[in-house]
């Protein structure tokens, strides 16, 4: 069930990132960013000392670190 939750979470923060960061990408693609943006957002929230409890806590960080993710992948790709 964790999984389901997870993969929830990373399909909403990575949907809501593209919208804020004008990707467009397909839903598999958001899932990926969302999961790997909520580790980013995680790990980056643990060493400034931000730590979260609850949905909307989980996917505001995820948010953040997919924001994060996609804008470090434009500066790269140029």
């Amino acid at each position: 069930m964790q999984i389901v939750i997870a993969l929830l979470i990373g399909a909403v923060a990575g949907w809501i990132a593209g919208k804020i960061m004008h990707a467009k990408n397909g839903l598999l693609i958001n899932i990926i960013v969302g999961l790997v943006g909520g580790a980013l957002g995680g790990w980056l929230g643990g060493l400034v000392g931000i730590g979260v409890n609850g949905w909307v806590g989980s996917i505001l960080l995820a948010v953040a670190g997919a924001c994060l993710l996609i804008w470090v992948s434009r500066i790269i790709a140029k």
